[in-house]
């Protein structure tokens, strides 16, 4: 089983959804914080939804609980400190655990299914975490960062 991560900064909307498609994703997880208020205009819900269904016939979901909290953001924003954020979130998702593995089962990735987020790379972005926190409860995990 795939786990797909992506990130839009730096990306132009045409490569963007080449590669979702290129991919054959078919439901992109949004797992943003805030997902109507971003610099890249094709990343702004609901047009971020629009265009995937008009273009990539991929589904779109959105969930905060796969997401940082405000305070924890602005705290890294802040001091850039990442061991201290990459700790503080993987406490927050198993603080989470019970509720975010029955919402996503190892049935939801048979799927092809990416986690968005804004950073252009996975290193110092929480969905890289997010994706090692589903595949340390899954077997056959295989992330791929696209």
């Amino acid at each position: 089983m795939e786990i797909y991560t992506i990130g839009f900064a730096s990306r132009s909307a045409r490569e963007f959804f080449t590669v979702i498609n290129q991919a054959g994703i078919c439901r992109l997880l949004d797992i943003r914080l805030n997902n109507k208020s971003q610099l890249a205009g094709f990343s702004k819900y609901p047009d971020l939804a629009y265009f995937l269904g008009e273009l990539c016939s991929c589904n779109y979901e959105h969930d905060i609980e796969l997401a940082p909290t405000k305070d924890m953001l602005s705290q890294y924003r802040q001091d850039h400190l990442w061991d201290s954020y990459e700790t503080e979130f993987q406490a927050l998702l198993a603080s989470r655990h019970d509720s975010v593995t029955a919402r996503y089962s190892e049935d939801y990735f048979t799927t092809p299914t990416v986690l968005l987020c804004s950073e252009p790379t996975p290193g110092h972005c929480h969905r890289r975490l997010v994706a090692e926190f589903f595949a340390s409860r899954y077997k056959d995990v295989r992330i791929v960062h696209i």
